[in-house]
């Protein structure tokens, strides 16, 4: 969705923000206390860049245009390039997300297969180079510009090589998991395991929507709350003062060819849960009464999809119309084929049926798609008002996930700012919740992802 100009415009989607309308979002994020961090892939999740022809030669493995080849000095001017573009719209951005998650195939290629060949070469050590590559580009462009990556790929790296390779001095790490059953104690045990290797600053990334499955239509409401509360238990038990904020991430896509997950206005509900529940330290009933009238829903449910009402917040009716497809929609179909198996069973035991039964999932089926398809095109294709018909469309199709996280956005709430798919909204409270409600709370954050 970013406007990539001169060699970078192939990048650039037909949908794509007009550097306007990007300087816009920036001055209503302003007035609104929120500050922006950009998020740009610079290692995996590459599929928007190298799927073009023009490009393919910069992948990893030629089969597949998901990881860049960290052996091309093409590939690392591309990735320069790519950020001195996005940074030059965000002047004065303190923190730049350079991604680097999820490096599928990393070593596979031909010319890594070489590079290890060689003595005390490692995927861990290639992996590392590239990072610090990146982050001296930024650093050296943009001094004042702190990047933050992903902390997958460094996981299950040792301590000593995480210490001596220089990258702990350089970036800021995001610890990701988006389970309902994070293993609390084990995230607590990475957060020191990397401050013993000399990152003072350490991030978390929870979810609010996607991340339960690449088609997933409706948001589980209750998987999403265990996992945000979980993370305050893991920030609960981390070390003081180096956790900044938790990213609460909400994926627009898994990958840049995958379909979409949730769209936004379905999982509106659970940002305001989770969000909710970050910033007081759990959901209690004050919380929920808080959420619902933000929302405008007499009886807000967590556990199902049945909340009394469709609310009254944007979008409420979209997500009153995706409830009422998914739901009776699925019903439908699934006795339609349980009934259809039924009878061609029937016919191969030689059953003895005058005419097949009739098949009351058809007639429902044609009713509701006679229904649901005026109802979509009255909501989601509408009209421009006169004055705006002029210029560009400002939305178009999701950029690519970053997993689905998309090169993208990470937006950050107040004044003093701390992203699979990309943009994050931190509590403007550094190290509490704003306004100083529970100073031992991390920061909240909220984004549109595909996060990792």
């Amino acid at each position: 969705m970013f406007p990539y100009d001169g060699r970078l415009r192939l990048l650039r989607a037909k949908h794509a923000y007009s550097p306007p309308e990007i300087k816009e979002i920036l001055h209503l994020a302003t007035l609104n206390k929120l500050e922006v961090i950009p998020l740009v892939q610079t290692f995996g999740h590459m599929e928007f860049v190298l799927k073009h022809e023009a490009l393919a030669h910069l992948r990893e493995v030629a089969l597949f245009p998901n990881t860049l080849n960290p052996h091309e000095a093409e590939a690392l001017a591309l990735v320069g390039a790519m950020v001195s573009q996005v940074m030059e719209l965000h002047p004065g951005a303190r923190w730049f997300h350079v991604g680097c998650d999820e490096v599928y195939y990393l070593g596979e290629g031909e010319a890594s297969r070489r590079w290890l060949q060689q003595e005390h070469n490692t995927k861990a050590r290639l992996c590392l180079s590239h990072i610090k590559a990146v982050a001296c580009h930024v650093l050296a462009r943009h001094p004042a510009t702190r990047p933050l990556v992903w902390d997958d790929m460094l996981r299950s790296i040792p301590e000593d090589q995480l210490s001596a390779s220089g990258v702990p001095q350089l970036v800021e790490p995001v610890l990701w998991d988006y389970g309902a059953d994070l293993d609390v104690h084990g995230k607590a045990l990475l957060m020191e395991k990397y401050r013993k290797c000399g990152f003072l600053r350490l991030w978390a990334a929870s979810a609010f929507k996607g991340a339960t499955g690449v088609s997933q239509a409706l948001t589980p409401i209750e998987h999403h709350l265990r996992n945000n509360v979980q993370w305050l238990q893991v920030a609960a038990r981390g070390p003081a003062d180096v956790l900044q904020g938790i990213v609460l991430t909400g994926w627009q896509r898994y990958d840049h060819f995958s379909v979409l997950c949730e769209l936004l206005p379905v999982g509106i509900p659970s940002l305001a849960v989770c969000l909710q529940s970050l910033l007081h330290g759990g959901f209690t009933e004050d919380v929920k009464a808080k959420v619902e009238n933000f929302l405008g829903i007499s009886n807000l449910e967590v556990t199902d999809f049945t909340s009394e009402g469709p609310g009254s917040f944007p979008g409420s009716d979209i997500l009153a119309l995706v409830t009422h497809v998914s739901l009776h929609l699925r019903s439908s179909v699934d006795s339609l084929l349980e009934r259809d198996r039924l009878f061609k069973v029937s016919q191969r035991r030689s059953l003895n049926h005058p005419r097949p039964p009739r098949l009351p999932g058809q007639p429902q089926w044609a009713h509701l798609h006679a229904w649901v398809c005026p109802q979509v095109r009255e909501r989601l294709v509408q009209p421009l008002p006169p004055q705006a018909e002029a210029r560009a469309p400002r939305h178009g199709p999701a950029h690519p996930a970053p997993g689905a996280q998309p090169a993208g956005q990470v937006e950050r709430r107040g004044a003093g700012a701390g992203g699979r798919p990309a943009s994050c909204l931190l509590s403007g409270c550094r190290g509490g919740v704003a306004g100083g409600e529970r100073a031992a709370q991390p920061e909240a954050a909220t984004g549109l992802a595909a996060g990792p």
